[in-house]
Protein backbone atom coordinates (compact mmCIF):
# COMPACT_ATOMS: atom_id res chain seq x y z
CA UNK A 1 0.00 0.00 0.00
CA UNK A 2 1.40 3.46 -0.90
CA UNK A 3 0.17 6.46 1.16
CA UNK A 4 1.16 9.81 0.78
CA UNK A 5 2.51 11.63 3.16
CA UNK A 6 3.12 15.45 3.79
CA UNK A 7 5.22 17.20 6.55
CA UNK A 8 4.22 20.26 7.43
CA UNK A 9 5.60 22.97 10.07
CA UNK A 10 2.87 24.86 11.18
CA UNK A 11 2.53 28.14 13.23
CA UNK A 12 6.26 28.83 11.12
CA UNK A 13 7.40 31.54 9.09
CA UNK A 14 10.35 29.12 8.10
CA UNK A 15 11.32 25.71 7.82
CA UNK A 16 12.54 24.51 11.04
CA UNK A 17 10.59 26.37 13.48
CA UNK A 18 7.13 26.03 14.61
CA UNK A 19 5.96 22.47 15.06
CA UNK A 20 6.23 19.53 12.46
CA UNK A 21 3.46 17.33 11.98
CA UNK A 22 2.27 14.61 8.99
CA UNK A 23 -0.51 15.08 7.12
CA UNK A 24 -2.32 11.85 5.88
CA UNK A 25 -5.12 11.53 3.55
CA UNK A 26 -6.49 8.44 3.05
CA UNK A 27 -9.62 6.81 1.21
CA UNK A 28 -11.27 4.81 3.96
CA UNK A 29 -9.51 4.36 7.59
CA UNK A 30 -7.10 1.74 8.57
CA UNK A 31 -7.47 -0.13 11.73
CA UNK A 32 -6.60 2.25 14.96
CA UNK A 33 -3.63 0.34 15.61
CA UNK A 34 -1.98 0.54 12.15
CA UNK A 35 -2.44 4.73 12.37
CA UNK A 36 -0.59 4.49 15.84
CA UNK A 37 2.03 2.44 14.39
CA UNK A 38 2.40 4.83 11.56
CA UNK A 39 2.31 7.87 13.94
CA UNK A 40 5.25 6.19 16.06
CA UNK A 41 7.13 5.41 12.69
CA UNK A 42 6.47 9.28 11.92
CA UNK A 43 7.75 10.34 15.25
CA UNK A 44 6.37 13.76 15.29
CA UNK A 45 4.24 15.14 17.92
CA UNK A 46 1.14 15.02 15.66
CA UNK A 47 0.24 13.07 12.67
CA UNK A 48 -2.93 13.92 11.20
CA UNK A 49 -4.84 11.50 9.26
CA UNK A 50 -7.86 12.59 6.89
CA UNK A 51 -10.31 10.86 5.03
CA UNK A 52 -13.67 12.22 3.00
CA UNK A 53 -16.97 12.51 5.17
CA UNK A 54 -19.34 10.64 3.73
CA UNK A 55 -21.69 11.89 6.44
CA UNK A 56 -22.12 15.58 4.48
CA UNK A 57 -21.46 17.50 7.93
CA UNK A 58 -18.22 18.41 7.03
CA UNK A 59 -15.57 18.05 4.11
CA UNK A 60 -13.43 15.30 5.95
CA UNK A 61 -13.08 13.62 8.74
CA UNK A 62 -10.02 14.30 11.10
CA UNK A 63 -7.74 12.35 13.50
CA UNK A 64 -4.97 13.38 15.08
CA UNK A 65 -2.28 10.38 16.83
CA UNK A 66 0.85 11.10 18.50
CA UNK A 67 3.63 8.16 19.00
CA UNK A 68 1.46 7.38 22.08
CA UNK A 69 -2.05 7.77 21.59
CA UNK A 70 -5.15 9.13 20.02
CA UNK A 71 -5.90 12.90 21.16
CA UNK A 72 -9.11 14.83 21.13
CA UNK A 73 -7.62 18.08 19.85
CA UNK A 74 -4.89 18.83 17.80
CA UNK A 75 -4.27 22.36 16.70
CA UNK A 76 -0.79 23.07 14.92
CA UNK A 77 -2.47 19.63 12.86
CA UNK A 78 -5.65 21.23 11.99
CA UNK A 79 -4.36 24.19 10.71
CA UNK A 80 -1.58 22.08 9.07
CA UNK A 81 -4.52 19.74 7.49
CA UNK A 82 -6.28 23.04 6.34
CA UNK A 83 -2.76 24.26 4.62
CA UNK A 84 -2.30 20.46 3.00
CA UNK A 85 -5.90 21.03 1.47
CA UNK A 86 -5.47 24.52 0.57
CA UNK A 87 -2.25 24.55 -1.21
CA UNK A 88 -3.43 22.22 -3.29
CA UNK A 89 -6.97 24.29 -4.80
CA UNK A 90 -6.67 27.99 -5.29
CA UNK A 91 -10.26 28.15 -5.31
CA UNK A 92 -10.80 27.10 -2.19
CA UNK A 93 -11.04 29.35 0.69
CA UNK A 94 -12.44 26.57 3.68
CA UNK A 95 -12.13 23.40 4.38
CA UNK A 96 -13.95 21.57 7.20
CA UNK A 97 -13.53 18.84 9.21
CA UNK A 98 -15.53 16.57 11.46
CA UNK A 99 -13.80 15.50 14.57
CA UNK A 100 -14.58 12.32 16.89
CA UNK A 101 -14.49 14.50 20.45
CA UNK A 102 -13.84 18.58 19.01
CA UNK A 103 -16.78 18.76 17.07
CA UNK A 104 -16.77 20.44 13.71
CA UNK A 105 -13.61 22.09 13.00
CA UNK A 106 -12.59 24.73 10.18
CA UNK A 107 -9.33 26.05 8.70
CA UNK A 108 -9.83 29.04 6.05
CA UNK A 109 -7.23 31.40 4.24
CA UNK A 110 -6.30 35.19 6.17
CA UNK A 111 -3.41 36.66 4.08
CA UNK A 112 -0.48 34.76 3.51
CA UNK A 113 -1.51 32.42 6.50
CA UNK A 114 -4.88 30.83 7.88
CA UNK A 115 -7.13 31.04 10.85
CA UNK A 116 -8.74 28.34 12.10
CA UNK A 117 -11.61 27.41 14.64
CA UNK A 118 -11.10 25.32 18.08
CA UNK A 119 -13.92 25.20 20.82
CA UNK A 120 -13.36 27.21 23.48
CA UNK A 121 -12.62 25.38 26.83
CA UNK A 122 -13.15 27.01 30.43
CA UNK A 123 -10.97 26.81 33.14
CA UNK A 124 -11.80 26.05 36.92
CA UNK A 125 -9.27 27.63 39.04
CA UNK A 126 -8.15 24.68 40.95
CA UNK A 127 -4.84 23.40 43.28
CA UNK A 128 -2.30 21.72 41.35
CA UNK A 129 0.63 21.19 43.72
CA UNK A 130 1.58 18.02 42.42
CA UNK A 131 1.76 19.15 38.84
CA UNK A 132 3.43 22.98 40.23
CA UNK A 133 6.37 21.11 42.02
CA UNK A 134 6.75 18.43 38.97
CA UNK A 135 7.25 21.92 36.37
CA UNK A 136 9.51 23.30 38.90
CA UNK A 137 8.06 26.83 38.44
CA UNK A 138 7.70 27.77 42.33
CA UNK A 139 4.87 29.90 43.33
CA UNK A 140 2.34 29.96 40.84
CA UNK A 141 0.24 33.25 40.30
CA UNK A 142 -2.70 30.84 39.73
CA UNK A 143 -3.69 27.38 38.82
CA UNK A 144 -6.67 26.15 36.57
CA UNK A 145 -7.71 22.87 35.46
CA UNK A 146 -9.88 21.72 32.46
CA UNK A 147 -11.67 18.67 31.96
CA UNK A 148 -10.13 17.62 29.18
CA UNK A 149 -7.09 17.06 31.13
CA UNK A 150 -4.73 20.66 31.01
CA UNK A 151 -3.53 22.60 33.11
CA UNK A 152 -2.82 25.41 33.33
CA UNK A 153 -0.10 27.16 35.57
CA UNK A 154 0.42 30.86 35.48
CA UNK A 155 3.30 32.39 36.16
CA UNK A 156 4.39 36.20 36.68
CA UNK A 157 7.15 36.52 33.96
CA UNK A 158 8.76 35.87 30.58
CA UNK A 159 11.95 34.89 32.12
CA UNK A 160 10.31 32.44 34.71
CA UNK A 161 9.06 30.53 31.78
CA UNK A 162 11.90 30.48 29.81
CA UNK A 163 14.04 28.93 32.59
CA UNK A 164 11.42 26.29 33.13
CA UNK A 165 13.53 22.87 33.59
CA UNK A 166 10.50 20.50 34.36
CA UNK A 167 11.15 16.97 36.03
CA UNK A 168 9.33 14.93 32.97
CA UNK A 169 9.18 11.96 34.81
CA UNK A 170 7.31 13.10 37.66
CA UNK A 171 5.28 14.94 35.29
CA UNK A 172 4.57 11.46 33.07
CA UNK A 173 3.82 9.89 36.64
CA UNK A 174 0.81 12.10 36.28
CA UNK A 175 -1.53 10.64 33.73
CA UNK A 176 -2.96 11.70 31.08
CA UNK A 177 -2.09 15.38 31.46
CA UNK A 178 -1.13 18.51 29.12
CA UNK A 179 0.93 20.97 31.37
CA UNK A 180 0.84 24.60 29.93
CA UNK A 181 2.59 27.04 31.86
CA UNK A 182 1.92 31.01 30.78
CA UNK A 183 3.35 34.44 31.82
CA UNK A 184 2.93 37.86 30.21
CA UNK A 185 5.29 38.35 27.68
CA UNK A 186 7.55 40.61 26.72
CA UNK A 187 8.03 40.53 22.89
CA UNK A 188 4.18 39.85 22.62
CA UNK A 189 1.34 39.85 25.12
CA UNK A 190 1.38 36.16 26.21
CA UNK A 191 4.47 33.55 26.52
CA UNK A 192 4.00 29.97 26.97
CA UNK A 193 5.58 26.34 27.01
CA UNK A 194 3.67 23.31 26.90
CA UNK A 195 4.43 20.18 28.67
CA UNK A 196 3.15 16.47 27.77
CA UNK A 197 5.69 13.19 28.41
CA UNK A 198 2.54 11.29 29.05
CA UNK A 199 2.12 11.23 24.79
CA UNK A 200 5.90 10.91 24.55
CA UNK A 201 6.01 14.68 23.88
CA UNK A 202 8.41 16.04 26.69
CA UNK A 203 7.72 19.71 25.15
CA UNK A 204 5.61 20.12 22.28
CA UNK A 205 7.00 23.35 19.93
CA UNK A 206 3.56 24.63 19.42
CA UNK A 207 0.42 23.74 20.55
CA UNK A 208 -2.80 25.05 19.20
CA UNK A 209 -4.86 23.35 21.72
CA UNK A 210 -3.08 25.07 24.28
CA UNK A 211 -3.74 28.34 23.15
CA UNK A 212 -7.51 27.60 22.86
CA UNK A 213 -7.24 26.59 26.38
CA UNK A 214 -5.18 29.95 27.05
CA UNK A 215 -7.54 32.24 25.16
CA UNK A 216 -10.54 32.50 27.23
CA UNK A 217 -8.15 33.05 30.38
CA UNK A 218 -6.10 36.08 29.03
CA UNK A 219 -8.76 37.60 27.16
CA UNK A 220 -10.53 38.18 30.42
CA UNK A 221 -7.43 39.28 32.20
CA UNK A 222 -5.98 41.36 29.58
CA UNK A 223 -9.57 42.90 29.15
CA UNK A 224 -9.76 42.37 25.22
CA UNK A 225 -10.99 39.40 22.75
CA UNK A 226 -7.60 39.21 20.78
CA UNK A 227 -4.19 39.22 21.42
CA UNK A 228 -0.68 37.47 20.59
CA UNK A 229 1.22 34.60 21.82
CA UNK A 230 4.49 33.14 21.55
CA UNK A 231 5.20 29.67 22.14
CA UNK A 232 8.86 29.82 23.80
CA UNK A 233 9.85 26.16 22.60
CA UNK A 234 13.23 25.60 21.32
CA UNK A 235 11.60 25.86 17.91
CA UNK A 236 9.38 28.65 19.03
CA UNK A 237 6.23 30.12 16.69
CA UNK A 238 3.56 32.85 16.96
CA UNK A 239 -0.06 32.89 17.31
CA UNK A 240 -2.64 35.18 16.58
CA UNK A 241 -5.55 34.35 19.42
CA UNK A 242 -9.11 35.88 19.63
CA UNK A 243 -12.02 34.70 21.61
CA UNK A 244 -15.30 34.21 19.45
CA UNK A 245 -18.32 33.10 21.51
CA UNK A 246 -17.64 29.45 22.56
CA UNK A 247 -14.94 29.38 20.12
CA UNK A 248 -11.25 30.44 19.88
CA UNK A 249 -10.00 31.65 16.73
CA UNK A 250 -6.27 30.93 16.15
CA UNK A 251 -4.00 32.20 13.29
CA UNK A 252 -0.37 31.32 11.55
CA UNK A 253 1.65 30.52 8.98
CA UNK A 254 2.51 26.91 7.54
CA UNK A 255 5.74 26.11 5.62
CA UNK A 256 5.61 22.38 3.91
CA UNK A 257 8.69 21.11 4.46
CA UNK A 258 8.58 17.52 2.85
CA UNK A 259 6.67 15.05 0.45
CA UNK A 260 6.78 11.41 0.00
CA UNK A 261 4.92 8.41 0.13
CA UNK A 262 4.57 5.66 3.16
CA UNK A 263 5.01 2.29 2.44
CA UNK A 264 2.87 0.03 4.30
Amino acid sequence: MRLPITQIDAFADAPFTGNPAAVMPLDAWLSDDVLLAIAGENNLSETAFLVPDASGAADYELRWFTPAAEVALCGHATIASGHYLLARDSALVRVTFRTRQAGILWVERDGDGYRMALPAWGPTPTPLPDIVAAIGAGPAIETLWFETGYALIVLDSADKIRALKPDQRALAALGKLVAVVTAPGDSTDVISRVFTPYYDIPEDPVTGSAHAVMTPYWAKRLGRDSFTAYQASARGGFVACRLDGDHVILGGRCVTVMEGVFLL
